[in-house]
């Protein structure tokens, strides 16, 4: 089995609205795109359609997910789909990081410091000149 992760069975309906998305993406998204995982040399997809879902991050070599979360993460309801989406998600092999916003506002190198702890060794920053 390769270490590559391969999803085929996708929603096709999310597939103009995660291009939206990409179009759109947050303020910690873009932080977190720009200034961490777009620079490493290990491919990262954005918005990306898995089933039924679309995910802000995600590494198909490593098998990661990437979630942001704003604080109506933290209601009851939401904690109950994040919960059922998480579940999907590791039923497909996939290991599901979630950081809060706060955190890519104020703990900025330890996200990307702790992304790095779930990547392949040897993964590292490539600094465009």
């Amino acid at each position: 089995m390769s270490n590559t992760y391969k999803y085929t069975e996708n929603c096709p309906e999310l597939t103009s609205f995660s291009r939206e998305l990409r179009r759109n993406m947050t303020k910690e998204e873009r932080r977190l795109w720009y200034d961490f995982l777009k620079h490493l040399n290990i491919g990262f997809r954005r918005q990306h359609v898995i089933g039924p879902y679309i995910v802000d991050f995600c590494c198909p070599a490593a098998r990661l997910v990437i979630e942001l979360d704003g604080s109506q993460h933290g209601e009851e309801e939401n904690r109950i789909a994040d919960a059922e989406r998480d579940e999907f998600l590791s039923g497909k092999g996939l290991e599901v990081l979630r950081y809060r916003n706060a955190d890519i506002n104020g703990n900025f190198n330890s996200v990307c410091e702790d992304i790095l702890k779930h990547l392949p060794e040897g993964t590292k920053l490539i600094l465009e000149r």
